[in-house]
């Protein structure tokens, strides 16, 4: 007796292999399978995903159905659609989504451009991850983390003094002299050279007053009032790859967010 296949069931059976719950929507276990090509890396950022027809095929739904899920992964900032092109996958190097985390701004008014920013790397090093770093990156207590510390100027003046934590088999290979050379964002440097692409992140902000080392680095006067800001980054399916701890000298700058 021949078997007749059902399309939802499939992709709701290759949804749950994703990760998502087989009672979601349809688009949404759609959107589960692929997030679950993108992290797999099938499609690099900057190049083109299927058409919605194509998609449709291959997961035996509705090119509507498709058409929602894409929708969703578009107002994530997964993908970015192009009239008449088609639709590619999200990248730091285009130039509107290159600070797309920072929320500091010049006081002026004006976006940071890539000639105005200049970043000195202080330090790059490999560490055992301690059991705090650890728990906030998924890790275990002494797996290997990499460690940067930078600071990063606007217009020649120090404004963010940061230390950064990536882990270390993620980003085996990573060092200050790669970091130095690379001219663009770094979250395309980690797109490009390490295949990871951070697409959401969590921030902590909390006011402080400048040590003697973050003054001296930071060419302010100790006491002075600091943003403290702790950033975890996420990739695809919630995978925590960054943690950032920095400090904002907002003299000639401010945090500004957008909330809907």
């Amino acid at each position: 007796m021949a078997t007749i296949s059902n399309p939802h069931a499939d992709a709701a059976a290759a949804a749950a292999e994703a990760g998502t719950p087989a009672f979601s929507p349809l688009y949404q276990q759609i959107k589960g399978l692929i997030l679950q090509s993108l992290q797999a890396g099938e499609w690099k950022p900057g190049e083109a995903i299927p058409s919605e027809v194509d998609l449709a095929v291959r997961f035996r739904v509705s090119q509507g159905t498709v058409r929602k899920a894409i929708d969703e992964l578009a107002a994530d900032n997964l993908v970015v659609r192009r009239q008449g092109k088609g639709t590619f996958v999200a990248t730091h190097a285009e130039q509107h989504v290159q600070y797309r985390f920072l929320r500091l701004k010049p006081d002026s008014g004006d976006e940071f451009s890539e000639g105005a920013t200049q970043r000195t790397i202080l330090d790059c090093r490999r560490q055992r991850a301690p059991a705090d770093l650890a728990r906030l990156l998924a890790l275990r207590a002494g797996d290997a983390l990499i460690q940067v510390r930078r600071v990063l100027s606007f217009d020649d003046a120090p404004t963010i003094l940061e230390d950064i934590w990536l882990p270390g088999a993620a980003f085996k290979g990573l060092s200050a002299e790669r970091l130095g050379a690379w001219r663009g964002p770094t979250y395309a440097m980690f797109e490009n050279e390490f295949g990871v692409r951070m697409v959401r992140a969590q921030e902590k902000i909390r006011a402080v007053a400048a040590d003697a080392q973050q003054a001296a680095l930071l060419q302010v006067k100790p006491g002075s009032p600091l943003l403290s800001v702790e950033r975890v980054a996420f990739t695809y399916n919630d995978v925590p790859m960054e943690l950032r701890r920095a400090f904002y000298c907002t003299s000639t700058h401010h945090y500004r967010n957008e909330l809907n």
